[in-house]
């Protein structure tokens, strides 16, 4: 038995959700601990697609630009029809929007992803610990005492708080007894990465895409050499995983000899499931991630939907433990709970949809509409009657600096930081803080909205007051004699104006 560790934080579980976690802890400068089970990163591509909310996410934490770098925009789907002819589908063009900068998914293997968030962790101090179980964990009113397995034996870590992101079949949901409802879909398939040859890599290959009993897709995985297989199969029986196997099967549903599977890099056979946790907190006992909600494959919402929770939780725990009131934290189970129920019905109905051959997808998976109106972070004095609503995403917009240069809203908000941005008068309407950045916006202000494009996405009227979550959501929205409101709101999240002492 070693000696008791102490830590701010111990995240279990080092996926997409961990690891964003991880990332936002050491921005901010909490101790925390990253384990994981596995002796190595996860090989596969499960988690493929990043939505453009998730790009926007990435963007701000560092790593958008390697993971573009590294990956690409998904192919256009090609459907063959029986006779071996095909149709490619079209994409309609995407119009550029000022408060959107991004607009397609990105295709990133999902170990590509985790690979690059491994190496921003690195970057910023923190690291993690591959081949530590948790087996068992006790809480009190001031922290969480946990058991985990490595080689050396048992390792005992005193945490003020613990973080289950250790996936769908999580052992600290279930410690936690939480419940985990939800159905299976009755829809059990294979997904591999593999090298092959006799298919060229500019589309994404479906066959038999209305007919459940033979479809397959073969996708190129941008960043690597391989294709991601998917198939569905029979509910019964046992998967044949290998080179032979997975060679017969796109053989036999293809109609071709001329594809040829030369490896396979990595496989699984699974059931789909659509479950979300009862609960998001116990105690001092979070979940984030599959361990809070599984979803199946279709519409690329379960990695986002993890990486948005962790997101949303970094800078609540961060503040919590640097002094805010605990119950911050009941305030993300109250945002996110809602969003991944959203997403696991549509990542159903699309699930349906595909069995129909019907592979549309719509606004509504890129998460950019996303909203915590009505939540109790959101504040509107007074209230408004329609336009951009606090508890919706900060958009982003063009703007010029006074100093000559261009930039955008998004590089303002980027960071660990609170904003208030006030239009053009009231950046002196509260006194400066650690962790909040004011800004005033016109023509007399460090920001100058030279086309319109804030005043349009923000709704603004002289003297208004916006107030930019770290998370990119607008927290509150105020008129200019509102200031005492908005003093009680940042002393709510752990930003108290310093008293001025004199000398």
């Amino acid at each position: 038995m070693t000696d008791t560790i102490v830590t701010d934080v111990l995240i279990c579980g080092a996926g997409a959700a961990g690891l964003t976690l991880s990332i936002e802890l050491a921005r901010r400068g909490v101790a925390f601990r990253l384990i994981d089970s596995l002796d190595a990163p996860f090989p596969g591509s499960r988690g493929k697609g990043i939505q453009p909310r998730s790009q926007e996410i990435f963007e701000d934490i560092g790593v958008l630009d390697k993971l573009v770098a590294i990956g690409g925009f998904y192919p256009q789907p090609r459907a063959y029809r029986p006779d071996g002819s095909y149709e490619s589908a079209v994409s309609e063009p995407v119009v550029p929007a000022s408060g959107e900068p991004y607009h397609l998914p990105l295709l990133v293997p999902q170990f590509l992803t985790e690979r690059i968030l491994r190496a921003r962790l690195t970057e910023l101090g923190g690291r993690l610990e591959f081949s530590r179980t948790l087996t068992g964990f006790e809480q009190d009113a001031d922290g969480v005492t946990v058991l985990l397995a490595c080689a050396a034996g048992t390792e005992t870590v005193r945490a003020k708080y613990l973080i289950g992101a250790d996936g769908g079949r999580s052992l600290v949901r279930h410690a936690l007894n939480i419940g985990f409802p939800g159905r299976t879909l009755g829809v059990r398939a294979i997904v591999a990465d593999v090298m092959l040859t006799g298919l060229g890599r500019e589309a994404w290959h479906r066959f038999h895409e209305s007919d459940l009993q033979r479809q397959i897709s073969l996708c190129p995985l941008a960043g690597t050499p391989l294709f991601q297989l998917q198939a569905p199969i029979p509910l019964e029986g046992e998967a044949d995983l290998s080179v032979e196997g997975l060679a017969a099967l796109v053989a036999a549903r293809t109609g071709r000899e001329d594809i040829a599977i030369q490896s396979v890099a990595w496989a699984s056979a699974y059931s789909m499931n659509a479950r979300l946790a009862d609960r998001y907190r116990v105690g001092r006992v979070l979940l984030a991630g599959d361990a809070a909600h599984v979803h199946p494959p279709t519409g690329g919402q379960g990695l986002n939907t993890s990486v948005q929770d962790s997101y949303n939780l970094g800078w609540k725990l961060a503040a919590v433990i640097a002094g805010a009131d605990d119950g911050l934290l009941d305030t993300y189970q109250e945002e996110r709970r809602p969003v991944a129920a959203a997403m696991l019905g549509l990542s159903t109905k699309l699930l349906e949809a595909a069995g129909r051959g019907d592979s549309r997808r719509g606004r509504d998976v890129q998460q950019l509409d996303i909203s915590y109106a009505g939540a109790s972070l959101a504040l509107e004095l007074p209230a408004r009657s329609g336009g951009l609503a606090a508890g919706d995403r900060a958009p982003d917009a063009p703007i010029g600096k006074a100093a000559g240069q261009p930039g955008r809203l998004f590089q303002v908000f980027s960071g660990s930081h609170w904003t208030l941005l006030a239009c053009e008068t009231g950046g002196d309407a509260l006194p400066p803080r650690p962790g909040l950045h004011i800004h005033t916006v016109g023509p007399a202000g460090d920001l100058v909205d030279t086309d319109g494009h804030v005043r349009d996405a923000y709704g603004w009227q002289p003297g208004d007051l916006t107030l930019v979550r770290p998370d990119g959501y607008v927290g509150a929205i105020a008129g200019p004699d509102q200031a005492a409101a908005l003093e009680v709101y940042l002393r709510r999240v752990g930003l108290a104006a310093e008293a001025v002492t004199h000398g």
